[in-house]
């Protein structure tokens, strides 16, 4: 190995700290993007006193699945009230942190090429599991502790921006949420009174009419319809056959999932398929502004919309909505945000309910006249969502390259 690299076990060691006195009352595990997270599992009449503890700065890992997922869900604790993980997990802390940062070791842990360096070393068990030994036999380069704090300055800085642009994303969606509140469903948008002075619609005598389907008055000139009439086209999309290798593995189409469709700007795809893939399929091409929805899918997944703004096919679990224009498109994906839990709701059959493109082109709106859709303008929250995404994938690739590195640093 290179002079520089150290076995990691001389570095580490285990710590078995049991939850025996109750003090710790959250239970986290470890996501695959080695992340901790509120666990899943049913604890109910299970003795938590042997539950392992995670104090702030320590790590904790699950080895027992390696070979199955390719990763090795692994992440460092930086609260700092302890927490509970499963007994199953490993818990294990840096000897000397004057010697070896547990940020840098977690920039270590988060590279691709650690997984499949730890997906090589697992046994012969169907769910791959990673022995201790072999972790603790692994390798990474060590730089004189200087050289690790700057490299970790380096990628926080990088992750501090995509948190801080993730939270205006987060601002605009609930700003653009408030605004479609206030003119689409109380009616209140800004009109100009017969005195010339500018108020909100419904509380300063605007012209309301009874809407029978809704049960309650709707401003003069609007009305309800389907989703279907109120899109120029509707579409549901497909999967070439995985067996055909010529399908996929080209950057010809990106080709989107219901997992990637979540309620936000899409702006890229995980994979691609080829045009020979996509001719033989029922997916099919959409334009920029079209809208989509997550017809079902795992956890929350149902319901959820995205809005499109690069050409893509998606599989068959999602439903495309193609407007006259954006905005239209923009309308109609807040409609779908500010009512996802209903929509969600309305999905039968089967074990696992799902929605339909018949369901969701039944869907009734409501369809203000021509000047409001214009007027309100919610494209300018969707142009500046796309900006920050962007700038969001590019820290990301560079946030990557970061990680790369590390394999050859002095």
């Amino acid at each position: 190995m290179k002079s520089n690299y150290k076995i990691l076990g001389d570095y580490i060691r285990e710590v078995k700290n049991r939850n025996s006195d109750l003090n710790a009352k959250d239970l986290l595990g470890i996501n695959v993007n080695k992340y901790f997270m509120p666990s899943v599992a049913n604890v109910v009449g299970t003795d938590l006193a042997n539950y392992k503890i995670v104090q702030k700065n320590q790590f904790a890992c699950n080895r027992m699945h390696v070979g199955r997922d390719y990763r090795i869900p692994i992440s460092f604790s930086i609260q700092e009230e302890p927490f509970m993980v499963s007994p199953a997990y490993d818990v294990f802390e840096i000897k000397d942190t004057k010697i070896l940062l547990p940020e840098y070791l977690m920039m270590w842990f988060s590279r691709s090429e650690f997984d499949r360096n730890a997906w090589y070393y697992t046994d012969a068990d169907v769910r791959g599991g990673l022995a201790w030994k072999a972790f603790t036999d692994m390798q990474l380069p060590i730089p004189h502790i200087d050289k690790q704090k700057e490299i970790v300055a380096e990628y926080n800085t990088i992750q501090n921006r995509i948190a801080l642009n993730q939270q205006l994303i987060q601002k605009l969606e609930e700003t653009a949420q408030a605004i479609y509140r206030e003119w689409f469903v109380e009616f209140e948008f800004p009109h100009v009174t017969s005195s010339g002075v500018e108020m909100p619609y419904k509380s300063s005598g605007g012209e309301m009419v009874w809407c029978e389907e809704l049960g309650k008055e709707i401003p003069m000139g609007w009305e309800v319809i389907s989703v279907k009439d109120f899109c120029k086209d509707m579409k549901s999309g497909g999967t070439p056959s995985r067996d055909n290798i010529s399908y996929w593995n080209k950057k010809d189409i990106p080709w989107l999932k219901t997992g990637e469709v979540c309620n936000r700007v899409l702006i890229s795809s995980e994979e691609y398929i080829s045009f020979e893939g996509c001719k033989n399929s029922s997916a099919k091409k959409l334009p920029i502004n079209s809208v989509l929805i997550a017809m079902y899918g795992e956890g929350k997944t149902k319901g959820q919309a995205g809005y499109l703004r690069f050409e893509a096919t998606t599989n068959q679990a999602c439903c495309a909505m193609i407007c006259n224009n954006e905005y239209e498109s923009t309308f109609l994906y807040y409609f779908l945000r500010i009512n996802q839990l209903e929509i969600a709701n309305l999905a039968n059959g089967g074990a696992q309910p799902n929605l339909s493109k018949d369901l969701i082109e039944n869907i009734r709106i409501i369809k203000p006249q021509k000047e409001h859709l214009i007027r309100h303008n919610f494209v300018k929250f969707i142009n500046y969502s796309e900006i920050l995404e962007r700038e969001n994938q590019k820290l990301a690739e560079l946030k990557e390259l970061l990680l790369s590195r590390l394999a050859t640093v002095e």
